[in-house]
């Protein structure tokens, strides 16, 4: 077994790169250069831990501004288009000769002929929001090509430019710096607190107990306060909290790799190389989930559940968790690197007592769901069916039932506990009591008692959507339709020397679904901001001077819809 564990380490040692990280191939440093002719500064980092997922890439800084040229700095083809209401906003894919993609996000506009790609697709298909690709013959691009300039579009707090690296093929989305493309960075990882779990054979979960220790130390040197030797049942996992900032007092950035070492053999490596979209959202299995929800704590777990698809873990033996029956003290480190390299480390000693196993205070549940197969329940009232793939361990399902809400159509559903994070979705049905009438069946979908709405549709007696979240629910209805305000276009009104007409717009529940602008009863573009909640038309050159007439209308999600008219004049 130490053989093992030698070779294993040698052979994690050779696969490391010029900056001194682990990665699992080699990638081009000389092919890709960075997309702005400006000093690269980050505001986040490729892998750090956002709400529900990995940041899927770099956020170059923009000085607080838009309107920077974005350049191809490679030869290659526009792959992809795509216009988002959210996410990445205005959003550009070039497929490189080297098999790579680069994505380009939040753009504020797109050059000419993109442009020109873009708005014909949106007239045909009679929608702000699109997303298609493209033939490699259409839109070539050259090395130094201005494809766009940077903006905020989507769902962003301020201008900059998100970049992404992508293998063309199989679509994982792969951390920039390891193609050269480098930051400033001469800042070590933060460690700035240490939770070891009690885990005793039984599953992770909210109920699982687990010890603060306080971390004392700077610039790379980390231990923990007063230094003493932590006391241990049989079967422990550790978990870390981490940041890194490229420069002091910086943004905090997420980390490059953590490593846990037990007497000098790494037993968990994590390493942020890179990852595929559809398990991003494991992020919620790789962090103490219950601890995000109830302390506010992002705690980076070293051990891994047994239903995390995630391919981030390169060394992971036992699942990173730790059994001891002897009476030795064991040295424990935490190896933590930034992507440039950079190293801190956190050293500590375990010993195994007998005396110190906490048993976890599990609920009794109505029925155990395993992590690696379907699971069911119903009862007259509701059916649960979660596919498998979708628990990350097993749990003991909790379910009971309450008095019916106010503005509820039915009894409330406790659902197992949001503190336990599902992967993808499971399937909810509630059955609405009597008070639904036919009318209001098609307006009807399921609420969370935090007053969060889950989608639904009635059918065949019941109110059934897919979530991705356990908790409270019963059934409600949407019946008020969004809200319309013009900001400078009112009926009758000259708008001579105006570009463009703008409004608000505003839902109270569901969000909103469509929204068509017509003038003279032709279809429009109309653009939106989700951070602003602003609709606008930009006149087209061909439109005649004189009399028009201008309509908008606006549906949500349960199709409630609102109409604005005006004539105009132009």
């Amino acid at each position: 077994m130490k053989l093992f564990n030698l070779l294993l380490f040698l052979s994690i040692t050779l696969r490391l790169t010029a900056q001194d990280v682990y990665t699992s191939r080699n990638y081009p440093h000389d092919y890709f250069t960075k997309p702005l002719d400006l000093p690269p500064s980050l505001a986040g980092s490729f892998g750090e831990i956002r709400g529900g997922h990995f940041h899927s890439g770099l956020d170059y800084r923009t000085n607080q501004r838009e309107g920077y040229p974005v350049y191809a700095r490679e030869d290659g083809y526009i792959s992809r288009l795509r216009v988002q209401i959210g996410g990445g906003g205005n959003i550009v894919y070039i497929n490189h000769p080297n098999g790579y993609t680069t994505v380009y996000m939040h753009l504020q506009r797109f050059n000419a002929r993109i442009s020109q790609a873009v708005k014909a697709y949106q007239y045909r298909q009679q929608r702000f929001d699109v997303d298609f690709p493209l033939m490699p013959i259409e839109i070539p691009v050259k090395k130094g090509e201005i494809i766009a300039w940077s903006g905020r579009t989507g769902a962003v707090a301020g201008p900059h430019l998100h970049f992404e690296i992508r293998d063309t093929k199989t679509e994982e989305t792969i951390n920039p710096q390891l193609f050269g493309l480098e930051v400033p960075d001469n800042v070590k990882p933060v460690i700035n607190g240490l939770y070891m779990y009690r885990l005793n054979g039984l599953p992770f979960s909210q109920n699982t107990p687990k010890q603060y220790f306080q971390i004392v130390g700077a610039n790379g040197n980390y231990h923990i306060n007063q230094s003493p030797v932590i006391q241990a049942g049989n079967e422990v996992g550790f978990g870390i909290m981490t940041y890194d900032q490229n420069v002091p007092g910086g943004n905090k950035n997420g980390v490059y790799s953590i490593e846990l070492q037990l007497d000098g053999q790494p037993i968990y490596l994590s390493a942020l190389e890179g990852f595929f979209f559809q398990n991003s959202r494991a992020v919620n299995s790789h962090i103490d989930y219950p601890a995000l929800l109830t302390m506010g704590r992002t705690i980076q777990k070293s051990f891994v559940e047994p239903g995390n698809p995630l391919t981030i873990y390169k060394i992971v033996q036992n699942r990173g968790i730790i059994r001891l029956s002897d009476d030795s003290v064991h040295n424990l480190q935490y190896i933590v690197k930034d992507a440039r390299g950079n190293t801190s480390t956190l050293s500590f000693k375990l010993k195994y007592n007998p005396k110190a196993i906490l048993e976890a205070k599990e609920t009794p549940g109505v029925k155990t769901f395993l992590y690696n197969q379907d699971n069911e329940f119903s009862n007259e009232n509701v059916r649960v069916f979660i596919p498998k793939g979708n628990l990350y361990s097993d749990i003991s399902f909790q379910y009971s039932e309450s008095a019916k809400p106010i503005r509820g159509y039915s009894k409330t559903e406790h659902i197992h506990t949001r503190l336990i994070p599902v992967h993808q979705g499971y399937e909810l049905w509630i059955k609405p009591d009597s008070t639904l009438r036919p009318e209001l069946q098609p307006k009807a979908i399921i609420m969370d008692t935090r007053g969060i709405p889950q989608g639904g549709k009635f059918d065949n007696g019941y109110v059934k959507t897919t979530t991705r979240n356990f908790g409270n629910f019963y059934v409600g209805v949407d019946t008020i339709a969004p809200v319309i305000r013009p900001l400078n276009i009112s009926d009758g009104k000259s708008l001579a020397g105006i570009e463009r007409i703008s409004f608000r717009i505003s839902d109270n529940l569901t969000g909103i679904g469509t929204f068509n602008g017509y003038i003279d009863g032709n279809w429009v573009l109309m653009e939106f901001n989700p951070s602003t909640a602003t609709l606008w038309h930009t006149f087209e050159d061909n439109l005649k001077p004189g009399k028009h007439t201008f309509q908008l209308v606006v549906t949500d999600l349960k199709q409630n819809s609102t109409t604005y008219t005006a004539t105009f004049y132009k």
